[in-house]
């Protein structure tokens, strides 16, 4: 009988191949999902008006009521309705438009200004009360601009302004917040040095600002004069107070009065008056995004400029 014996085999470390695991998405990942989510949203929240008012404008005021919001009718009409807008009431739509461009532009550079000259000099200059000063402007900010309608038709009725267009730009000229921004950007914008190289030549302060100082502060001057152009361009409450004659209307009161019409059927109300208070309020954002577009890189440059300690 033969015996078998098993035969020792030596064995090496035994190595063990880890499983696949599934890769993990990257923190940063994770983190920015939500804010994509969140400026998705913010953007239907600004586009969507824009949108909806684009698809209205192109509807009749039976469309309006009976289709979908967000869609073309049947029949689109949208040059019919532009060219009824300019046309309406004798052509007023355009003299409101001409309004609006002479109130929003000659306030817009105005207070573009006077924040200018009122930040570089709380910017560059020490006197007594300049802190008590400072802090009654940034208290200013604070007060809405509703809040002084009245006490401002009072005091203008007085002076013998009331309807007529310096009731409109005068108090557009006033622009705390811009001088806040103003004074904040000249600290840095302005080198100290380059103020004491002009004055050692013999430079006076007005042409030190308006030769020197002017030219720094253009992008924040840009950045100023935007948002005073949107404000007084939107403006509704004041020149609903401070104006009478509809010819003096800025576009966003005559607008109003065209809806008005619209809803007790006045005298001059036609059966598309909706449609073309809609068409006109989508023409009167056209100039706004025209400027925007054209000092967009001017603003860009100055908001860079400001992030940027020197």
């Amino acid at each position: 009988m033969t015996t078998t014996t098993p035969t020792a085999t030596t064995a090496g470390p035994v190595r063990t191949v880890p499983a696949a695991t599934p890769a993990r998405p990257r923190r940063g990942a994770r983190r920015s999902t939500p804010l994509t989510i969140a400026m998705l949203a913010v953007l239907a929240y600004f586009l969507l008006p824009l949108f909806w008012l684009l698809i209205a404008s192109t509807k009749s005021t039976q469309d309006l009521f009976n289709s979908f919001g967000l869609w073309f009718s049947h029949a689109p009409q949208f040059l019919t309705n532009v060219r009824q807008t300019f046309t309406q009431d004798d052509g007023v739509f355009v003299h409101w438009l001409l309004n609006t461009v002479l109130y929003a532009g000659v306030s817009a550079v105005g207070a573009a200004l006077l924040a200018a000259a009122g930040g570089y000099g709380f910017a560059k200059f020490r006197f007594r009360g300049d802190r008590i000063s400072f802090n009654l402007v940034l208290g200013a900010v604070m007060v809405p601009t509703t809040a002084l309608a009245i006490p401002t038709y009072l005091l203008f009725a007085e002076a013998g302004l009331v309807n007529t267009p310096w009731a409109v730009v005068l108090p557009s000229l006033v622009n705390p917040f811009g001088l806040y921004l103003m004074r904040i950007y000249a600290q840095d914008a302005v080198p100290d040095s380059v103020l004491e190289a002009a004055r050692i030549d013999g430079a006076g302060e007005a042409r030190i600002f308006f030769r020197i100082a002017l030219r720094l502060l253009a992008p924040g001057l840009v950045t100023v004069l935007l948002f005073t152009l949107v404000a007084t361009w939107n403006n509704y409450f004041l020149p609903l107070i401070m104006l009478n004659d509809p010819d003096l209307y800025p576009v966003t009161v005559g607008l109003s009065s065209w809806a008005a019409q619209a809803q007790n059927g006045g005298a001059g109300a036609s059966s598309d008056m909706l449609a073309l208070v809609v068409t006109g309020s989508l023409v009167s954002i056209v100039p706004l995004v025209v400027a925007f577009l054209l000092l967009q890189r001017y603003w860009q440059s100055g908001l860079a400029a400001g992030g940027v300690k020197q």
